[in-house]
Formats: structure tokens, sequence, C-alpha cells
């Protein structure tokens, strides 16, 4: 099935590993020009090189998407490499897990900051060039957090935040053929996840309360972008699409 990416240029944020890898190598494959965006120089180079070689167009930006003149650099190095910008995808963000009362300022600043600044930093900074092609499409990754989780009031609210912005830009940016979506990922078998201690318990937890009974894998997530992205989706805007295996609470 011809998704319609073949030549369009995507800017996937976070994209050095995990979910944001697996979407940048899926918007690849489909046709799309593809901009790994990430803090992790080392990570992000070696991705787009992998894509590279096996035969897909790849760039690699290196920067803090908090900070205005690394995301206006970016989508200006995207435009000069690739001629234009047509999707984003905002996916950097991390968790800095604590209950309330031990959460520091500063896990709550770095989460917000990363997550929401990020995106509107990244979002505004490409709209114009959206606006002045009458076509674009705006894909938010949120995650089934946005219903709340103890200890994540920092990631659950961020995560919320980035749904309430869909939903206002897509009423607002409608109007010149911009669709705004998010994605709201479930219990995803990352690299991040694996690493960590308690991985096993997680796993067994999450998949106790799906209906599916296995874990996410990032290309659930990468191809239900690549469905948002696509010709497909073209009438879809201001929705949130969980990739949950069926659970919400």
């Amino acid at each position: 099935m011809d998704m319609g990416l073949k030549d369009k240029v995507a800017i996937v944020t976070g994209s050095a590993r995990g979910l944001g890898a697996a979407t940048a190598r899926r918007l690849a494959e489909e046709g799309a020009k593809v901009v790994i965006a990430d803090i992790s120089a080392e990570q992000a180079q070696a991705t787009a090189e992998s894509l590279r070689a096996a035969g897909h167009a790849a760039h690699c930006v290196v920067g803090d998407i908090t900070k205005s003149g690394d995301v206006q650099r970016l989508v200006g190095e995207t435009i000069s490499v690739f001629g234009g910008v047509h999707i984003l995808v905002n996916n950097a963000g991390f968790p800095r897990d604590k209950y309330l009362v031990k959460m520091t300022e500063e896990d709550w600043d770095l989460v917000m900051g990363v997550m929401l600044k990020g995106a509107f930093l990244a979002t505004k900074a490409v709209m114009p060039h959206l606006i002045g092609q009458g076509w674009g499409r705006v894909i938010n990754i949120s995650s089934r957090a946005h219903l709340g989780n103890p200890t994540q009031a920092n990631y659950s609210a961020a995560k919320a935040g980035l749904i309430g912005m869909a939903k206002a830009l897509a009423i607002e940016e409608g109007r010149y053929g911009i669709t705004v979506n998010c994605i709201a990922p479930g219990f995803m078998e990352t690299e991040m996840v694996r690493a960590l201690p308690s991985y096993e318990t997680i796993k067994e937890r999450a998949i106790q309360m799906q209906p599916i009974k296995r874990v996410g894998r990032p290309d659930d997530v990468a191809d239900a972008v690549v469905f948002l992205a696509s010709e497909r989706a073209g009438f879809i805007s201001g929705e949130v699409l969980h990739v949950t295996g069926g659970r919400y609470g």
C-alpha cells in the first residue's frame, strides 16, 4: 500500500534510539527523507549512518531541543540538506520518576522542558514552512501515562500537555492542510526499558493488564506514525491514537 510519503521530509526528535529510531526507520522505508535529531551525538550519527547504509536518505543534526537556537538550526539544516520539511514527530522525552514529595524542581523542569517546551519550539519552527506549502503533519508522541501514573506527576502532566497542544493546533492549523495528532504508547520494549533492573517485573505486570498478551514493540508505534503521517490519514486531526495493547487504565 502506497502511503504517499515518498520524498517527504521528516524530522524526528529524540531519534538516536528507541521509539524515535524505529519511527525514523519506518518513515525512511516508506520513501521519506529523515532527519535524526538528538542531543546524543554518537548514537544519532550511528543511527543516521545505518539508514544511509540501507539505502535511505538520512541526515543527522545534534542539538538540544529545549534551546531555540538549536531548534532553528535543526529546521534550517533540514531545509538546506533536503529542500523542505513536511513532517515533524515530537518524540524527544524521558522520565524522572519519583513520588511528588520527593520530586525536585529539576525533575519537573527537565521533563517539562524536553517534552513540552521542546515540542513547542520545534512545532513553531516548522509551522511557517508547513503553512507556506499548504501541507503538513505534526505528530506528538504522548503516552498512556496521560491518564495518570503514580510517581509520574511530571511525566503524566507533560504527556497530557502534548495532547492539549495537539488539539489546539489541529483547530488552529487545519485551514492550511496541516493535521496535528498524538500517539499514546503503552508499555514498549525499548533498549532503555530493557536496561531497567526491574524490567521483568514491569513487563509481567504490563502484560497482565493488557488484553493483548505481548509486549509492545517500537515498530508498533512507528507503524502508527507512518499512518498518521500518510495521505491515508488526511482527514484525521486532533486525535489520540492509543497503541497500548488495549490497556487504558
